[in-house]
């Protein structure tokens, strides 16, 4: 299948200014991101900035580059600008891999791709992955949710969902003997026609007081396709300490 990888990179972060080019063992950590994702079965990898220090250092180790304006409020924004630019079909699917992942392994990227292809009912895939402590079950900045039958979110919480009444009840800091929970995944494949339609729709009230996009689509109506990822999918670089240990687990690797 052919599908385009487009990976959002600004240079502005308040933890982490210039967090695209920090040295992630000798690259810059954007340039690692690009690597995996030129492993992975996209025709075509696309890293899209709003910063001339980044469109250079892009340029420099060979990426296709398209610069994006500064007024973006989201990387979903600044996607659809890309797709405008390239003059994708409306079903043409685009996958989001964000600029802080370099440790994102190739094969999810290609299965969150193939999933959009193979649901035609939904405009949206992405991935997640299965809570295991009560710790994570509680972390307001692990991301859940809730699926019905067919694999489509009903919801995306920071908060624990489904809340295990009985069982934190009795112990609320024990994981649950009973019931499933699951991590969201920030990968996302759309279909080009959603984001053009995206853009145009208003914050929803629940996106608001969660800081969640992609509750906008699901106060639309749109079908977001959540499937299981097919290998552990580590956390990007939020932090210095975030940014150390993929440091070392690079170093680890040579």
């Amino acid at each position: 299948m052919a599908y385009t990888i487009v990976i959002p990179a600004r240079y502005g972060s308040t933890r982490l200014p210039g967090k695209p080019l920090l040295d992630v063992f000798g690259k810059p950590m954007l340039e690692r991101v690009w690597e995996q994702a030129n492993n992975s079965g996209a025709e075509r990898v696309v890293i899209a900035t709003d910063d001339a220090r980044v469109f250079d250092v892009a340029q420099g180790f060979g990426a296709v580059v398209a610069m994006t304006s500064v007024d973006h409020p989201s990387g979903t924004d600044r996607l659809q600008q890309v797709a405008e630019q390239l003059q994708l079909p409306a079903d043409h699917i685009l996958v989001n891999v964000q600029g802080d992942e370099p440790l994102i392994p190739p094969t999810v990227i290609d299965q969150v791709a193939l999933n959009l292809e193979r649901h035609t009912e939904a405009r949206v895939a992405t991935l997640c992955e299965e809570i295991v402590t009560v710790k994570d079950l509680r972390n307001t900045n692990i991301v859940k949710v809730v699926c019905d039958a067919q694999g489509m979110a009903l919801y995306f919480s920071r908060a624990p969902i489904p809340w295990p009444r009985d069982a934190f009840a009795a112990a609320s800091d024990v994981m649950p003997a009973t019931g499933k929970w699951y991590r969201h995944i920030g990968i996302y494949a759309y279909r080009t026609g959603f984001l053009h339609d995206y853009v145009r729709w208003e914050p929803a009230p629940q996106e608001r007081l969660e800081q969640l996009e992609q509750l906008r689509a699901l106060n639309q109506g749109v079908s977001i396709h959540v499937e299981q990822s097919i290998e552990p999918v580590p956390g990007g670089v939020d932090t210095e300490e975030d940014l150390m240990l993929v440091r070392a687990l690079f170093q680890g690797k040579s």
